[in-house]
């Protein structure tokens, strides 16, 4: 089970938007993998990728290559057991480029809250570091999710 489960409220949506952004913001590839099911089907820019290990494969290649990675999530809309999301990251490549990458995600949940499919399409662009906003995790007072209980 990974709560919150669906069918989502708004709070719930929420806090798994959330819980989604803690966990990519770990930068922890088997970590990450665990909110998936094993079966799970991606799509990420023009790659795609089946179950849980290859997507621990990917997040690792990913991860591997984009350095101070700073990623921020909002909820766009929910229903059931769907949600989509808004988001964007900014990091830096081995050549010291930085990127902020924008993009959009569609996620699909079973019934124990493990997303059975991800789409996502994402748009990256050059800034200068001086451009960087998001600078790691969160802060504690800027965080999206609501309590559930």
């Amino acid at each position: 089970m990974r709560p919150p489960l669906p069918p989502f409220t708004r709070a719930t949506a929420t806090a798994k938007v959330q819980a989604a952004e803690d966990a990519w913001n770990t930068r922890d590839p088997q970590r990450v993998a665990l909110a998936y099911t094993e079966d799970s089907v991606w799509r990420n820019r023009d790659v795609f990728v089946t179950g849980r290990a290859a997507i621990e494969a990917f997040l690792a290649a990913k991860w591997a290559r984009e350095f101070d990675y700073a990623l921020r999530k909002s909820l766009w809309a929910f229903d059931d057991d769907h949600i989509a999301v808004r988001f964007q990251y900014e990091c830096r490549d081995a050549a010291g480029q930085w990127w902020r990458s924008y993009g959009n995600e569609l996620w699909e949940f079973d019934s124990a809250g493990l997303m059975r499919r991800r789409e996502a399409s994402i748009n990256d662009v050059r800034i200068d570091e001086s451009d960087s906003r998001i600078l790691g995790p969160r802060p504690a007072g800027d965080r999206t999710d609501i309590p559930l209980h």
